[in-house]
């Protein structure tokens, strides 16, 4: 059976995962506002919560219709069968957007919803699931746009950058998958040497190395769909063999991967991640200055320190705006939260995207020296 999925994506990165859809071989991708369309099975959803390295979440979808009042909105949820993953025994959560419709106000219709399936669940078995706000065995995504409903299931559970490897992070941490977009943007070869110079908790260097051994990023964690009602005998040994195959498909390290920082306390934390992760890279405690590479390419992908870490920023970008006018042969790939930065690079950037890291506007922008 062929089903629908929705992968979503941190601002400006969709375009990132659709690429990574792609190489993957998923079927149907469309990248859209906010993530990424693809169809398959229901291993193919199995399999994409194991591989996405940039995806937040994987949403299934299980219905779209009208919802321009009230009453549509609950009889178009109450219409949708969900007795395969939802039962009085299992709990659940509903959580909700909208925009440019009738019905604005999120809450009421998250709770509309939930009441629209509890109700049809009690009317055919004679009781009604438990609400879990805070971890439940389903959730679901109900999205409002021009009074239009679709309504999501979670599959991944919690988001897909809980990784399971990160113990600590430093003063402004990254996300794993934001970190993974933005390797994979910087157009790294993963055979060239990749160094991040400003690593804090290390979760670039962590990121690359991982893509490079093609080791899936969810084979240490568990996901949302191994709590539904249909995640039988059958289904778990189903998933056990796609883990087993997934995990055998990872493969040794080309690429020098390299990391550093000034601050020997973060390098501790970023050590521990690193062997969390099943991945040998070497932490260096140095200040930033240009590194001797033996290569004739290789790659710079960093995140300078702005907004909680300004305090240090102004000399940092500084002295990486000066190694990028210098250098030759080396692609940067930097992370910027501080408008002035581009200012200070004489060489004309040739890529930039608008993206955001947590609450902070940031510019993506690739220099090729």
């Amino acid at each position: 059976m062929i089903l629908t999925y929705f992968a979503t994506a941190a601002k400006g990165t969709e375009g990132a995962l659709r690429d990574e859809l792609r190489a993957l071989r998923f079927r149907g991708v469309r990248a859209t506002r906010g993530g990424v369309h693809f169809e398959g099975s229901i291993e193919e959803g199995w399999r994409a919560c194991l591989s996405l390295r940039i995806a937040m979440r994987v949403l299934l979808e299980r219905g779209t219709f009208d919802a321009s009042s009230e009453r549509a909105l609950y009889d178009g949820v109450r219409a949708l069968s969900l007795e395969d993953v939802l039962t009085p025994s299992h709990t659940l959560a509903v959580r909700s957007s909208a925009s440019q419709s009738t019905l604005t106000h999120t809450q009421f219709i998250a709770q509309k919803t939930k009441d629209a399936i509890v109700d049809r669940i009690r009317d055919q078995v004679g009781h009604r699931p438990s609400v879990n706000v805070e971890d439940p065995d389903v959730l679901l995504f109900i999205n409002m746009n021009r009074n239009q409903a679709t309504l999501y299931l979670d599959v991944s559970g919690e988001p897909l950058f809980k990784r399971g490897w990160r113990m600590a992070a430093g003063e402004a941490p990254l996300k794993e998958t934001l970190a993974a977009a933005l390797v994979r943007l910087s157009g790294w070869d993963m055979k060239s040497p990749l160094l991040d110079p400003l690593c804090g908790a290390g979760t670039i260097v962590i990121e690359a190395a991982q893509m490079a051994t093609t080791r899936a990023p969810g084979l240490g964690r568990s996901f949302g769909f191994e709590r539904w009602a249909f995640f039988d005998k059958s289904a778990r040994a189903r998933y056990r063999t796609l883990h087993a195959k997934m995990t055998a498909e990872e493969q040794p390290i080309e690429a020098k991967i390299l990391a550093r920082d000034a601050d020997e306390r973060v390098l501790q934390v970023a050590r521990q991640n690193a062997r969390r992760a099943s991945v040998r890279i070497p932490f260096l405690g140095e200040s930033l200055r240009p590194y001797p590479f033996d290569t004739p390419r290789a790659w710079v992908v960093t995140n300078p320190p702005y907004g909680v870490r300004l305090a240090q920023a102004e000399e940092t970008n500084r002295a990486l705006a000066a190694w990028i006018d210098r250098a030759s042969g080396i692609t940067f790939g930097i992370l910027s939260g501080d408008p002035q930065f581009e200012s200070l690079v004489r060489r004309r950037n040739t890529r930039w995207l608008a993206l955001r890291n947590g609450n902070i506007d940031c510019k993506w922008l690739v220099y090729e020296t």
